[in-house]
Order: structure tokens, then sequence, then C-alpha cells
């Protein structure tokens, strides 16, 4: 024991001595540090740069390390072989076999560079990144100058993007406009800079860059326009070119010719500008402008492409096409019918944009079963790409109602469960209906006739808004939807594209469709790789069919007595429902017949309101005139749950115009008084029915009391028009 006391008080010393050595050596170099820091002190006025200094290396060391983890997503794309990575290159074929368009890569990097003009390089540089030579990557005082130029116009009228920035975007981002996707696009940029010499940056540029009509390249581009390899480009030629990169599909020749003159002019200026060449040099081409290959065009359905590639793509991604990059793609398109949506929204807006301020639309028609026949996207695809049918959320307003009846004839009403329609205030909110007054107890038939608000607020409250959120993901709504007290007016935001599927359930006979744009795909030997009736899933019934016939009477009773009237197709059934969100900053009418289910969209993209324009108008009338060109030739199949419309039978209201609330209409009842009548039909047969029952009660054929409790309404919760 004695011999292990001493040990443990030998191990304690030397640990206590230690310390102590290793205290007094810390406080040695302190001290030693202290001295040499005051005979470091700087004093006047270099002190005051000697702070500045230090602390902008403290602060510098901290953001270097902040990028350096931001930068980390934008390398991942670096670590595949992406010289070698093959694009995806696709034709489409319209439902004939027609060749309707290209997306993907037509490309060829078949010409060197040196075999590229100077003019072409120069008009290049000259347009997109003058300093391209002497930047790291990211061209500092082009920003600040491009930063300035657009707060100056209060809009993007210049680019701040340099040659290589543009470059990495092409090569590993997509196009949305993030603040995340230009931070990666600049790390990228510096990466191509320390990995590449300036000379493989251009030629990769010039390889890779988009020219408009499914080319990549100057060489892919040359050959298109000109009918001749890039090495024999002329000045006026390279100049049109050069042109095309800021927007290829705008300023192409051979869809508008002097857009595409004036847009070279604008590159002649920049050559002189950045010193490339003198007005001497470029004089001839001012005089001379170039003209390309005449090449007969018809109009291409670019939203529609657009939305088809992406669907492609993710067949693709999926494995399901085998690894094949290059494919020819049949689509259920129509043209004729494409060609009549395009005109007929021009039409509407320029008739009718400035009456009602309204200066955007979409719209998507689709068979019930999910194959897509046409898409506008928007008015002008030269001026704007973005796809207003496929990915702008926009409130739907009334047009929601569908999925809250629907919902409720899935929990116990009818189409004649009577609903009072009164004053209801949920906390502070208090929903009013368009003319500010009440109908009293209403069949649903009726209310959804009328497009009432609070009776969809009440089923809502019955039932719960989570079934009402359910119902309508079951039926095809794709965009996730927020829960709050106004959801039933349409509050959550859609596409109209996800309107367009919804109300394909009620068409299909109850059947969750999926919209497609790909009825077969084949590689370039003719072989099939994936047709739709053999590899895509069957649809899924998600609608009971006794709640798809109940509200099929309804939706038929919108268009015919109701707020759609000017929706009605000659010798057509047709069902749908209008939608107006608040302030009318969104017009909606989706419409169905036995064939076609067809979703028209009016609004701006700035979101302001437009001049008191409802569902009832423009949409209903775009509506009719699209949905008469597809039905056009084609044997009316009946809507599910209702009789077919024998051979001359006349469809009430078809063409007949919308009549006032108030006054009659030739020989025929008010519209109030056949609303007035419907109600008492209801009410009739609802008392009948209570009779049989014995006196037991059904959900639907009281008065909804409150049920539930719900989160709060937005600040403002909007009150649907119609």
């Amino acid at each position: 024991m004695e011999k292990i006391r001493r040990a443990l008080l030998g191990l304690d010393s030397a640990i206590d001595a230690g310390a102590y050595r290793l205290m007094r050596g810390a406080a040695r170099i302190w001290d030693s540090f202290v001295g040499l820091s005051q005979d470091m002190r700087v004093r006047g006025w270099k002190r005051g740069f000697f702070e500045v200094a230090g602390e902008a290396a403290t602060w510098g060391t901290a953001g270097a390390v902040i990028m350096l983890a931001l930068a980390q997503p934008a390398f991942q794309a670096t670590k595949e072989d992406w010289r070698k990575r093959a694009d995806l290159a696709v034709t489409f074929l319209d439902r004939t076999g027609a060749e309707i368009g290209r997306r993907g890569i037509l490309q060829t990097d078949a010409v060197s560079l040196q075999d590229i003009p100077d003019t072409m390089i120069k008009s290049a540089m000259a347009i997109e990144d003058r300093r391209f030579f002497q930047h790291f990557g990211i061209d500092v005082p082009g920003t600040f100058r491009a930063v300035l130029t657009n707060a100056r116009a209060s809009g993007v009228v210049q680019g701040g993007s340099s040659l290589t920035q543009q470059l990495a975007k092409n090569l590993f981002l997509s196009n949305e406009r993030t603040i995340e996707r230009k931070v990666k696009e600049a790390f990228l940029a510096m990466w191509l800079e320390v990995n590449l010499s300036k000379e493989e940056i251009l030629k990769l540029y010039l390889d890779r860059a988009y020219m408009g009509g499914g080319a990549f390249g100057v060489e892919a581009a040359s050959q298109m326009y000109f009918g001749k390899s890039a090495k024999s480009l002329t000045l006026a030629e390279s100049a049109m070119l050069a042109g095309l990169f800021k927007a290829p599909t705008k300023f192409a020749p051979h869809t508008n010719l002097s857009a595409a003159r004036a847009r070279a002019n604008v590159v002649l200026d920049a050559l002189v500008a950045s010193g490339f060449m003198t007005e001497g040099q470029v004089h001839a081409a001012r005089l001379n402008p170039a003209a390309p290959v005449a090449r007969q065009r018809a109009s291409s359905p670019d939203y529609y492409l657009d939305w088809a590639f992406n669907e492609v793509k993710r067949l693709s991604d999926d494995g399901k096409l085998g690894g094949v990059r290059s494919v020819i793609v049949k689509t259920p398109l129509d043209p004729v019918v494409q060609a009549k949506a395009e005109e007929t929204i021009e039409n509407m807006l320029r008739q009718y944009g400035p009456q009602y301020g309204v200066k955007q639309a979409g719209v998507v028609l689709m068979e019930p079963q999910g194959a897509v026949r046409a898409m506008v996207g928007g008015r002008d695809y030269g001026a704007s790409q973005f796809n207003r049918a496929a990915d702008a959320l926009r409130q739907p307003g009334s047009s929601f109602k569908p999925y809250v009846y629907t919902a409720a004839m899935m929990n116990g009403y009818t189409s004649t469960s009577i609903v009072t329609d009164g004053p209801i205030t949920i906390g502070n909110w208090s929903p009013q209906n368009y003319g500010l007054s009440f109908a009293g107890r209403v069949t649903l038939m009726s209310a959804m006739a009328r497009s009432l608000n609070t009776v969809p607020i009440r089923l809502g409250r019955a039932i719960g808004l989570d079934k009402v959120i359910e119902t309508a993901k079951n039926m095809g709504v794709r965009t996730p939807l927020r829960l709050n007290r106004a959801l039933a007016l349409g509050t959550s935001e859609v596409t109209v594209l996800d309107q367009a599927v919804g109300f394909s359930s009620l068409a299909n006979g109850g059947f969750k469709s999926v919209p497609y744009a790909a009825t077969e795909i084949r590689d370039s030997a003719g072989r099939i790789l994936w047709r739709h009736e053999r590899d895509a899933p069957p649809l899924e019934r998600t609608i009971p069919p006794e709640a798809v016939s109940e509200m099929n009477r309804v939706m038929v009773n919108v268009v015919e007595a109701g707020t759609g009237r000017r929706a009605a197709v000659d010798n057509t059934r047709i069902a749908g429902k209008t939608g107006t969100s608040q302030d009318y900053r969104d017009a909606w009418f989706i419409g169905y017949s036995g064939d076609f289910t067809c979703a028209v969209w009016f609004g701006n993209d700035d979101y302001s309101g437009t001049r008191e324009m409802t569902g009832g108008s423009l949409p209903a009338m775009s509506f009719k005139e699209i949905m008469t060109v597809a039905q056009a030739g084609v044997d009316p199949r009946p809507i599910p749950g209702l009789a077919p419309v024998a051979k001359g039978q006349q469809i009430a209201a078809a063409s007949a115009p919308e009549p006032s609330l108030d006054s009659g209409n030739g020989g025929r009842l008010p519209r109030r008084a056949s609303l007035l009548l419907d109600e008492i039909d209801g009410l009739m047969r609802n008392a009948s029915s209570s009779l049989a029952s014995a006196g037991s009660a059904r959900p639907g054929t009281s008065d909804v009391a409150s049920a539930g409790s719900m989160a709060p309404p937005p600040p403002s919760a909007p009150q649907s028009l119609n």
C-alpha cells in the first residue's frame, strides 16, 4: 500500500509540475506577443488604415467560408463527365403523324473555332461580353453597368451575365430566375475559367447556345437560317445570328424578319461601340441586311411543345426509354383545335382586352382520360416563354366550388339537398354573395347555378375542409392546397392544367386522369420504346358513380340555367363552372362534354385586377368558340350519369344570350323565376324523400350548422364573384 501511495503522490506532483511549466511557457509566449504588439503599435492616420484592413480581413475570411459553403451545391453538377453527356433530342408529331416541332439538341460542333469567321466571334462578344478576355468569369464593371441601365429604365433592358456565366447556365443549370441559380451560376463560371482556356469556353458557348427553332450553336443555326456552313457567314449574317442569343424565339428571322434585322442593327452598333469595328466597316452590313433562306414554316405550338418536352424528359429520367437520347414522339395534339385556341385567345385579347384591362390568358383542352389536345400558355410565345397554362399559380375563385360539392356528394348530400344561403360569420370574416343578398333555403343545384358563396362555406364546415382538399387531390389537382377558412371560395392557387384535369374526373365517370403528351415514342430506327396504352398505369376510380351523376346534373345546370350560359355549345351538352377571384384578378371557365374538357383562364401577369371581368364573360365565350371546333364532326358521347342527347334535340339555352336576372327573355320565364321553380321542385322532392324514410334525418336536408374549428382566413379573405 505504501508503494501505491508514493506512486500516486509522484504522479500528482508530475501533473502539477507539468501544468505549472506549461502555464509559465504560455505566459512567456503571451508576454513576448504583447511586447511585439507594443513595438508594432501604429499611431496617427496609419492606425485607422490598419484597423480597417484588420476588419476587412476578418469579415473577408468569414465571407469566404460562407461562399465556400454556398458553392458546394453548384460543384455537384461538375462531378459527372459533362463533356460527354448526351442531351435529349425529340421530334414531335401531331395526332395525324405530321411533324409539329422539335425540342432538345439540334447541334453540331463540326466547325472548329479557327474556322468560324472573325465577324461572328466579334459580334458575339460585342453584344454579349465585350470584356470576355479580360475578366475571371464574372464581368464586374459590366454587371454594375447593367444594374444602372436597368434602374434608369425601371426594367430589365440589359443583361449582366458574362459569356462564361451563360455557358455555365447552359451546361449545368435551368432557366429559373432565382437568387440560388445566380449564385450557382457565378461559382460555376469561375470554375470553368479555372479548368478551361478562354478559347475552349468561347468554342463551347458558340456550340451550345440556343439559337431558336431547335438549333443549338452557330453551325446548326447557320445551316437552318442561311442554308450554309458557319465558315461562310458574312458580317450581316453574323450580326443576325449574334442577335439571337438574347431571345432566340423573338428574333428568329423565319418568324419575325423585321425584328431580327432590327436586332442585328443593335449588334452592329455594339461592334462599333466596343471598338471591334469602325462605322465604315459595318456600313455595308447596314445597307444590305441578311436574308434567311426561304423556308415554309407553319405556326409552332411552342407552349405545348415545351410542356411535352418536359413530360418526355421525365419518362427518360425514369428509365422508361431505355437510355435512348434521340426519339420521335407522337402526341395527341390536334392542330386544328390548337390553331383555333391560339386564334381565339388573340382575338379576345385584341377585341376586349383594353375594355376589361386584361392582357394574358391560358387554355388547356384535353380528353377526359388525359390526352392533351391543345395548350396555349400565353398571348405571345416570342414575348414570353412562361407557360401560364401549366406553370402559373392563380386563385380559382368559384371554379373551385365543384371540388367542395363533390366532397359533399360523397358524404351524403345530393343535388336536391337543401342548405341555407344566409349570413354567416367565422371569427371576424363574413362572406357575402356577388349580389350582396341571400337566397335563403336553396338546393345544391340552384346554389351552384347561382354561384352562391355561403353554401360551399357551410358545406366545407359540415364535412371538413380536409376532405375537400383530399377530394380535389383525388380528382387530379396536383398543386398543394392551403387550408384556410376561405378555401371553399377558391383562395388556394392552382394551374389551368390542374383545373382541366380535376374537372375531367367528372367527365370520365369518376376516374383520376393524368395529363399526357406522348401516345407513342419511337427511336430513330422506328422501334417502339413506349406506348401509353401499353405502358401507362390504368386510371384509378376516386369518385363513386353516384356522386359523379349528381355532380354532372349540377354542373350541366350551371351552363343551361346559371352563370355559364355563354359557354353553351350548339347540339352538345356542356357542364362547367365559372370562377372569378378577388378584385377580378382571375376569370375562369372550366367545362366539359362527354368528349373533351377545356379550361380557360384570363388575367394579368402582375396580378393586377381587371375591369370587372367575370368567368361568365371572356372565358366562357372563348370556351364556346374552342369547343365548337373541337366537337365539330364528333358524335357526342353522353356525359356520365346523364341521358344522351338525341340527334336534332336542342340543348336548353345552347345558343341563347345570357338573360337579365330581372327581365324576361322572349317567351321564356325570367331566369329568377326559373331558379325559383328549381328550388320548389327540389323542396318537393326532398319532402317526398323524407316521408318515405319515416322521418330519418339525412345530413344534406337540414341547414348546415357550424362545425369544427378552422385556421383563420387571410387578412382580406376574398369574396368569390361567380
